[in-house]
Formats: C-alpha cells, sequence, structure tokens
C-alpha cells in the first residue's frame, strides 16, 4: 500500500515538472550561442544555414537531403523556370555542400551559378542589403568560382626541396572552355588581352582567400564579388614598348587581381542548362568596383594576402645577406622598382632599406599604405635596393641615377607635377643615401682624398665620369620631402674596430670602384691613404669618420621639407638613450619640421608608431597643392 502510494506521488511530481515545459516555448540562452546558432552557414560550419534548412523543411525535403543530396537539389531546381530567391539561395548553398563532400566541380560551378542569379533578382533595396543571404551568396559565388575553375594541382619539379610552404596552392584555370554543370553546360569565353599587365601577361593565378597570413600586423579585405587571387607574370615577348613597362617591375611580383564570371541572361540560362559567360579581370590596381546589372559592386580583394605570398620564401630574403657581403650580388640589372605601373598624378614614395636588409623589410608599412582610404589613389611606393657594405657615396650615385632615369622615362615632357613632388623614406643607411639627394655637398667629399681640385685634376673620362658620379651631390629637383628613419646621422656607436676588421675580411668591394681609386692614383690625383682603405659603408658609418662628418656638417637644401622618426629603447629622457645601434644624439638633427620618438629597437620600420607618424607625414604631404 505505502509503495503504492509513493509511486502515485512521483508520477504526479513528474506530470507536474513535465508541464512545466511547454511544447513550445524559449530557453534563454548567451549572445553568442544565438547569434553562432542564426548565422551558422556552409561556410562556416560545414552546415546548411537556418535559412536554407528553413526552405528543405518547408518543402518536406529535409530528412531526404541528409540521404539523398543530389536528387533533392535536382528536385529543388525542378525545370529551372521560375525559381524564387528563397530556392536559388538554398540551390546555391546545398550545392556548395554537396560539392564539399564529393569535391565535384560541376556542383562548385552550380553553386556559384545559383549565388549569381540570387543576386541578380537581389535589385539592392533596404531590406535585401540586410538580408543576410546577400554577402553569403556572394562568399558562395566567389568561393565556388575558385574551385569550380580550379586547376589539377601541379606535380612538384623532380629533385626539389621544401621552402617551408609545403601545401599544395589551388590554382584557378582562366582559359576559355567548356564546362560541364549538374544541369547543363557554361560556356567560357575570355579576351587574351585582359591578361596583359604592365608588359607581362598574367600566366597563372592562385587562390588567395585561404591562406593564413602570417607576418604583417594587418590582413586587409575588401568584401566584394570575384575571385581574388594572385597573379605570376611571365614577360610579353617582344616589343619596346612592353620592354620600357615592366623595366621597373620588381622580379617575382604578384598581382593582386580578381576573377568574376559575368553570366549572360542567368535567367534563362538556368532554366534551359546552356549558360554563357565572359571571364574578367580585374587588377587592384586598376579600382575597386564594377559594373554588374547596372549596379556598381565591390570586387573582392585581398591585397594583404596577395603581398604575404609575394613575399613567400622569396629570394628577397636571402639577399640580405648576400648583397651586404657581396659587391656583384643582384636579383636584377635594376635597382629602383614599382609596386604597381606608373599611374600620372599620384605622387612617388621611394622607400630606401638599411644595411644588410631589403625591401621586404617595409612589408607591414607597404600593407598599411596601400589600404589606406586617403593615400591608396593618391601615392604610388617605389623601393629601391643595393648592396648595402659599398661605400655609402656609392650607392647613393646609384640611387641617384636610377631615380633621374626613371623620372626622365616617365615623364621626359614634364606634365605631371606629382612626379616632381617625391617623398624619399630612408632607414638607416638608407637615410644617408636620402639625405645626400636633398644635400649641395660641393667639393667637400672630393677633399677628403685628394687635394688636386677636380677641374685640374687629371683622369681618364671613364674615372672622371665615376668620380663625378661618386663624389658631387646636388639636390634631386623633383625630391620635396625626405623622413628619416633611425638615421645615424653622426655614425653609428656600434661600430667597433673588432666589427670593422671583421666587415673588411667578409665583404668585397665593386671590381670598378677599386679601378677607379687605382688609375686615380696612378695620376696622382688622390692620396695614399685614400687607395689603401677604400672604405666600406661600415667604415662610413663608424663615428668621427671623415664622410660621417662631413655629411652630417652639410646642410639640407632649401625648399625641403624634412621629418626625423627616431628610435629609442628603454624608459627615461630619449637624449640619453638608443635604439642598440643608432643613439639619439646621432639620429637627431636640428631642421626639421617634426621629430617623432618610437620606443622601439633599431628595426623600427614596421612598429606601428613609426607607421602612424610615416602615414600622418604622408597625408600632410598629399594635402598640399
Amino acid at each position: 500500500m505505502r509503495l503504492t502510494i509513493v509511486g502515485g506521488v512521483a508520477g504526479v511530481v513528474l506530470l507536474l515538472a513535465t508541464a512545466c515545459a511547454t511544447p513550445v516555448g524559449v530557453v534563454q540562452g548567451s549572445t553568442q550561442d544565438v547569434y553562432r546558432t542564426l548565422t551558422r552557414s556552409v561556410l562556416s560550419t560545414g552546415k546548411l544555414s537556418p535559412l536554407s534548412e528553413q526552405t528543405l523543411r518547408r518543402l518536406g525535403l529535409e530528412t531526404r537531403f541528409e540521404a539523398e543530396p543530389e536528387a533533392v537539389i535536382a528536385q529543388l531546381r525542378g525545370d529551372g523556370s521560375d525559381l524564387t530567391p528563397d530556392v536559388l539561395f538554398t540551390l546555391a548553398e546545398t550545392s556548395f555542400l554537396y560539392a564539399e563532400q564529393t569535391r565535384r566541380q560541376d556542383f562548385y560551378l552550380a553553386a556559384a551559378v545559383y549565388a549569381y542569379d540570387f543576386m541578380v533578382q537581389a535589385r539592392g533595396d533596404l531590406a535585401v542589403a540586410l538580408d543576410p543571404r546577400s554577402r553569403l551568396a556572394a562568399d558562395l559565388y566567389n568561393l565556388g568560382l575558385v574551385r569550380g575553375l580550379a586547376a589539377p594541382p601541379a606535380a612538384p619539379p623532380a629533385g626539389s626541396t621544401t621552402t617551408g610552404f609545403e601545401s599544395p596552392v589551388a590554382e584557378a584555370n582562366l582559359d576559355a572552355r567548356t564546362l560541364e554543370l549538374p544541369f547543363g553546360r557554361l560556356e567560357l569565353t575570355m579576351n587574351p588581352e585582359d591578361r596583359l599587365w604592365s608588359g607581362y601577361r598574367m600566366t597563372r593565378f592562385i587562390a588567395v582567400g585561404d591562406f593564413q597570413v602570417r607576418g604583417l600586423r594587418n590582413r586587409y579585405r575588401q568584401a566584394g564579388i570575384g575571385a581574388p587571387l594572385a597573379a605570376e607574370l611571365t614577360p610579353v615577348a617582344t616589343g619596346a614598348e612592353a620592354e620600357q613597362a615592366r623595366r621597373h617591375i620588381a622580379p617575382r611580383t604578384k598581382v593582386p587581381v580578381t576573377a568574376i564570371v559575368r553570366l549572360e541572361d542567368v535567367r534563362h540560362g538556368v532554366a534551359a542548362g546552356q549558360l554563357r559567360g565572359r571571364i574578367e579581370l580585374y587588377p587592384a590596381d586598376r579600382g575597386r568596383t564594377i559594373e554588374i546589372e547596372g549596379r556598381t559592386v565591390p570586387l573582392e580583394l585581398e591585397p594583404s594576402a596577395a603581398l604575404a605570398y609575394q613575399l613567400e620564401s622569396a629570394p628577397i630574403w636571402e639577399s640580405e645577406l648576400k648583397g651586404f657581403l657581396s659587391a656583384t650580388f643582384r636579383l636584377s640589372s635594376e635597382s629602383l622598382f614599382t609596386l604597381y605601373p606608373y599611374r600620372p598624378g599620384r605622387v612617388p614614395v621611394v622607400l630606401v632599406h638599411g644595411t644588410a636588409s631589403s625591401p621586404a623589410r617595409w612589408a607591414d608599412l607597404v600593407n598599411e599604405v596601400q589600404n589606406d582610404p586617403v593615400l591608396r589613389d593618391r601615392v604610388q611606393l617605389w623601393v629601391f635596393t643595393y648592396n648595402t657594405s659599398n661605400p655609402i657615396l656609392v650607392s647613393a650615385g646609384e640611387l641617384r641615377r636610377s631615380l633621374e632615369g626613371i623620372v626622365k622615362n616617365l615623364d621626359p615632357d614634364g606634365r605631371d607635377p606629382a612626379l616632381r613632388r617625391m617623398v624619399l623614406i630612408g632607414h638607416s643607411q638608407g637615410g644617408l643615401l636620402s639625405r645626400l639627394m636633398v644635400t649641395q655637398s660641393g667639393d667637400r667629399f672630393w677633399h677628403n682624398i685628394s687635394s688636386v681640385p677636380i677641374a685640374e685634376a687629371k683622369m681618364s673620362d671613364g674615372t672622371r665620369a665615376v668620380v663625378e658620379r661618386t663624389a658631387f651631390f646636388e639636390p634631386l629637383p623633383f625630391v620635396t620631402r625626405v623622413i628619416f628613419v633611425a638615421t645615424p646621422h653622426r655614425g653609428s656607436f656600434r661600430v667597433s674596430t673588432l666589427v670593422l676588421g671583421l666587415v673588411r675580411r667578409l665583404v668585397s668591394l665593386p671590381v670598378t670602384l677599386v679601378q677607379t681609386v687605382q688609375d686615380a692614383a696612378k695620376e696622382g690625383v688622390i692620396s695614399p691613404q685614400a687607395l689603401a682603405a677604400i672604405p666600406t659603408a661600415v667604415d662610413n658609418m663608424r663615428r668621427g669618420n671623415q664622410f660621417i662628418r662631413v655629411l652630417s656638417s652639410s646642410p639640407i637644401a632649401d625648399g625641403v621639407t624634412a621629418h626625423s622618426i627616431i628610435a629609442v629603447e628603454g624608459e627615461g629622457s630619449p637624449q640619453r638613450l638608443n635604439d642598440g645601434v643608432v643613439a639619439y644624439e646621432s639620429a637627431h638633427i636640428d631642421g626639421v619640421v617634426s621629430e617623432k620618438v618610437v620606443r622601439s629597437s633599431h628595426s623600427t620600420q614596421g612598429h606601428p608608431d613609426t607607421i602612424l607618424e610615416i602615414e600622418r607625414i604622408l597625408r600632410e604631404h598629399v594635402a598640399q597643392r
């Protein structure tokens, strides 16, 4: 009897408990959990979004889709006519999910086609703009193109070794051809002229959207339409114009480019199963938007990923040590490179690296400036590279020759005023080279090695040309602003006798320079001391060296605006500190319009405060007329 009563009571309690949880109701969830559930998609979790699941449930297809996804996709499509936006979106996402599961390229392409049709039907009113499917449809289109146009992975060359980039990269095949769809065919055309870029032909297209980027402070990405790619380049075979166009493009340049497939009458094509599309290529330097169906839409851009891919295992890193130890090591016959083809109206900003360094060390600054909404369309970045153990006057002569040459080649008639508002940014030794571009040296450097007036010195024409190129400097009229970054204007305290001894044993100097000095010595126009100890750049930067004393006493030319960015480590007054290589007292000079102290090591080019100060100065520069 007692057990019966207890059991009855338990049943009543259980009934009361279950009665509190109604068949329909709510459960309090965290903001993050609810948002993750509502925004889930095939791209973020590998599962369909709630919106596609909703369509499948409404049509009674949810359970069947688990067992027969291809059949359900075909049933959703039907005869392809009168597909509503809800069904089109669900077709795009289910096709992409099935393609992910089976790796069938025809379903990736189908996802892109359905997503394109969905976007065409969405006419851009506020309700559509706020519909989460709009952004997801663009992503399904973009990734559907990348996967659907993917080329078979290339086998590594015989005997090749790994370079640190182990995973095979996804390459897009952008050739005109006809491709199969689950419900028909897609005929693709392309204008071969679209592949031309500054004297090169874009020949290999690497999908960069899936890359993880390392080494850059920020990854910039513009959400839009299209497949973001990095194009590799092959020189156009012939033509003086093409040769001139690619002359200053850096080796191994990877061009950020967006590919789209513009579908003709997609509504009719989906219904008929016969689609025509035109592959179009848009390099990032030519624009950020396109026109589709009468609307301006942004392109999908991945500039940071393309930059990082270009620098992955690139020879430029090896050049830092090789270019310091060997006077003959060169990656290219040119020393000055433009990151993009010349654009009239944009101010050149020339980056000059320091000792045992390379242009790659400016990567963070390049990434920030090229994605700055004010600067990206107002400046053009150029980089200068050189053998950093050469005497500074030799390297400065090469910088001057390169700058004069490119200005003459790009604008021989002087029609572009922006080209004549050039900004030089030099780090460490690069700051000394930059200073020589805005300095009137007179004969002070010549008198360091000779007591004979240059006009009276007897030497061959070839020797005189080298002497005049390396010992006499006048301000370049087209350089109007210079930024010194951690520059040893009065030398570096780190250059000891031991360091000098090691450097002299390890590095080689240019044969032409040695021969020139020997020829001048034979003529009796230079001192025996100059012949006995041709200086390296490290010698030049030793405190008390004749070169550094003469340069530090040479004023910056009138009309040139100068700025200093000085790095120091530690706390306290900057005047008593250094950056590990250069002391504040050496980097500080009078006459600059601004001086920014950054708490950083000597390699301060990528420091946030350094970059912010450079961007501030550049904005000020482009704002002036």
